[in-house]
């Protein structure tokens, strides 16, 4: 997907966001947007957004000399999302269809994003829970419960700290022998990269690697050579959140992409409705 003008603002926020997790002094957040800005304006505005994204967050770090930015918050996501666990577990005992119910849960958990606002409450979180529990999915998703039967080797892409403790569920419910987690090979926003996903223990039941980019998305070229074995290997990709669809979108493969649809452009972009959450392999859904 590349990127449109509309983008920019969204840009310009996440600029402002990360200034915000780092320091309290509104003089350095106006430093740091001064030089952000000075910096972005030789940005090639033909690329796709998260290779944007990827280059944004990169000077964002070296500006503000922080490493990651949002490590406090992915922590108080992930501590957040896994207390909410045992009680999922025990709605997912006594679901008629435990596999579709875990679908859905993973993809409510892709609230959890912070490329898309500078929090998300408790509260949000199981608002949109019960939203995503109650409402139709948009997409085929039987033809996921089938290609899920099917499958011998599963690529799991992640997208948000938080969110990752609800595609815990949803991997159990895969089988976690043949399930292979990937993470972002470092910091972005709050993507999850090794720490979330040790945080949730994804490690204690299954292979977790990276995927060797830094990017906001899965762009290939950018990965290392042990995923994109691994990616091509897979015969069912998982692709979570918006990022991944963005990058991802137009690959070939049995890829199946778990989102809920909170960018207006990415949505007309995807061809489904702003909020919806939804459930899209290219080759069977919308």
């Amino acid at each position: 997907m590349k990127i449109l003008l509309d983008c920019v603002p969204c840009f310009l926020r996440q600029m402002l966001d990360a200034a915000r997790m780092v320091s309290e002094d509104q003089a350095i957040h106006a430093k740091v947007l001064r030089e952000m800005l000075q910096w972005a304006g030789s940005i090639d505005l033909l690329q796709p957004a998260p290779v944007i994204g990827q280059l944004i967050h990169r000077q964002l770090r070296q500006i503000l000399g922080v490493a990651d930015p949002y490590r406090a918050a992915k922590d108080r996501q992930n501590h957040m999302a896994r207390a909410m666990l045992p009680d999922l577990q025990k709605r997912l005992e006594s679901a008629a269809d435990p596999l579709n119910m875990a679908m859905r849960l993973a993809i409510a958990g892709n609230v959890i994003d912070l490329g898309m606002a500078a929090s998300v409450s408790e509260e949000r979180v199981r608002e949109n829970i019960e939203k995503c529990l109650s409402e139709p999915l948009v997409g085929k998703e039987y033809k996921f419960s089938e290609a899920a039967a099917k499958a011998q080797k599963i690529l799991y892409l992640t997208d948000n700290a938080g969110e990752i403790a609800f595609d815990r569920l949803l991997i159990e419910q895969l089988g976690p022998d043949r399930v292979t987690v990937a993470v972002r090979g470092g910091p972005v926003i709050n993507d999850a990269t090794l720490p979330d996903a040790f945080a949730v223990g994804l490690n204690e039941i299954t292979e977790v690697i990276d995927n060797g980019s830094d990017a906001p998305g899965t762009i290939l070229s950018d990965c290392s050579s042990d995923f994109r074995r691994r990616f091509n290997e897979a015969d069912m990709i998982i692709a979570k959140g918006q990022g991944n669809f963005k990058t991802l979108g137009e690959e070939p493969g049995n890829i199946y992409f778990l989102f809920k649809a909170k960018c207006k452009l990415l949505a007309e972009y995807a061809q489904v409705g702003f909020g919806d959450h939804v459930v899209i392999n290219r080759e069977t859904s919308p």
